[in-house]
């Protein structure tokens, strides 16, 4: 790696850094770039070992001990070194975090590679919140599912909040976006799933109930905050299933409502207490 201190925060090489809070120029910027951000330490480790490829990394000074060790492997990567004021007057917040890296996106996997070897897998559609994506990436390593699955409107997974929230799980857990349901839904059934909407409708199945004798494999969709599933997801769907709720209460949150849902559909393995090997291990991010 290549040292370099820095106190001009205009150098056009910082670019992938600055501004941060800028929404719709993270928008443009990553995708557009073929780039995302991994915030901390644990973080970039997760994406390293993923196999994700650094472009550079920008640093409070006091964390190159304990990034150094990752970084040895990449003798040209740029290393941005600076004191705390200087990132945060670069990049807009405080990076409480000690670390940023610029990483190059990896290819999406087709879906089939995904749903290979796969049981539960969660459907994301819509989701705007990338708070909500990230958690719910975190229920699912958490709780032994196999693979996320979002559609072509829901939010980046790889935004730097999505990784952030998830703990870096976005980094490991399988996952790729699907087309619309007139074409996902046949991939999924083809794939052997059952596709059960979590959704409030006459003639919802409630969870207890579907999850007493569940299919072999099974996709459960998750609709958009507010909103809920679309009409062409609930017509897509094998069986509609709703949490029952109490106290005039509605709705989880997207995120909870896949926690619940895979808790009570989690495979037998993981009911057993064995983890699966498609699963990263957990821990503070």
């Amino acid at each position: 790696m290549r040292l370099i201190p820095i106190d001009n925060v205009d150098l056009p090489e910082l670019a992938d850094y600055s501004r941060l809070t800028d929404v719709a120029l993270r928008r443009a910027l990553e995708p557009a770039g073929g780039l995302y951000l991994a915030e901390s330490t644990k973080v970039i480790t997760r994406a390293l070992a993923a196999g994700h490829v650094p472009r550079s990394v920008l640093l409070n000074e006091r964390w190159l001990p304990d990034l150094e060790p990752l970084l040895t492997g990449h003798p040209d990567l740029p290393v941005y070194v600076g004191s705390e004021e200087t990132l945060q007057r670069l990049t807009g917040f405080h990076l409480h975090r000690g670390a940023l890296a610029a990483m190059h996106r990896p290819a999406l996997p087709p879906l089939e590679e995904v749903l290979a070897g796969a049981r539960r897998v969660v459907v994301l559609e819509d989701i705007v919140d990338h708070t909500n994506v990230g958690a719910a990436f975190r229920a699912v390593a958490g709780l032994g599912a196999d693979a996320v699955l979002v559609s072509p409107r829901c939010a980046d997974p790889l935004y730097r909040r999505s990784v952030r929230v998830s703990m870096g799980t976005v980094l490991q857990v399988p996952w790729t976006r699907i087309g619309e349901w007139q074409d996902a839904a046949p991939r999924l059934r083809d794939a052997g799933f059952h596709l059960a909407a979590l959704a409030l409708a006459d003639g919802a199945v409630a969870l207890e109930e579907f999850a007493a004798d569940p299919p072999p494999r099974v996709a459960i969709v998750m609709g958009a905050e507010g909103d809920g599933l679309s009409r062409r997801a609930l017509a897509s769907a094998d069986t509609i299933v709703t949490i029952p709720m109490s106290h005039s209460v509605d709705s989880l949150n997207v995120a909870s409502a896949a926690a619940v849902a895979l808790y009570a559909l989690r495979a037998p393995a993981v009911a057993a207490g064995q983890t699966s090997q498609r699963r990263p291990p957990s821990g503070d991010a």
